[in-house]
């Protein structure tokens, strides 16, 4: 197995060693299909946990040059999930998605190609986040202020 590839892969996905060894393996060392792979594994891990109650999560805040204003409620299952980085980064993500596409619900928001990775749909991205998380993450509400 290629060491690199696989760090590489682990950068840029932030799955798991273990997820990442095995979509390499899956994929007969294909990068771009084991990335494929991954996120077909993070849909899945995503879909196991979509009927847990999500009771715990902040809420954003993001402010475009005093002249727009985002409000966004990320919700998990756990306070520690709600601390994290990665948890964080993602509500600022979807802060920055209403700010720049104004979505009018969050259903259209979760359809739309995330603004800084054209490959993937914010619901993708979320799910993707769920899987390397471990637990369910919705999107509550938002509001979005502008002058």
């Amino acid at each position: 197995m290629d060491l690199t590839l696989l760090k590489t892969l682990r950068e840029e996905t932030a799955a798991s060693v273990s997820d990442c060894r095995r979509a390499l393996e899956e994929t007969g060392g294909d990068y771009s299909k084991a990335r494929e792979w991954l996120k077909k594994r993070a849909a899945e891990k995503a879909e196991k946990k979509a009927d847990r109650e999500t009771g715990e999560g902040i809420v954003e805040a993001y402010i475009h040059g005093n002249k727009l204003g985002v409000l966004v409620q990320l919700l998990c299952e756990t306070d520690f999930v709600a601390r994290t980085d990665e948890f964080k980064s993602l509500a600022h993500d979807i802060a920055l998605q209403i700010a720049a596409m104004n979505p009018e619900s969050v259903e259209e928001l979760l359809k739309q190609e995330f603004i800084k990775d054209s490959s993937l749909t914010i619901e993708q991205m979320v799910k993707q986040v769920i899987g390397k998380l471990g637990e369910n993450i919705t999107i509550k509400g938002f509001s979005r202020l502008s002058i």
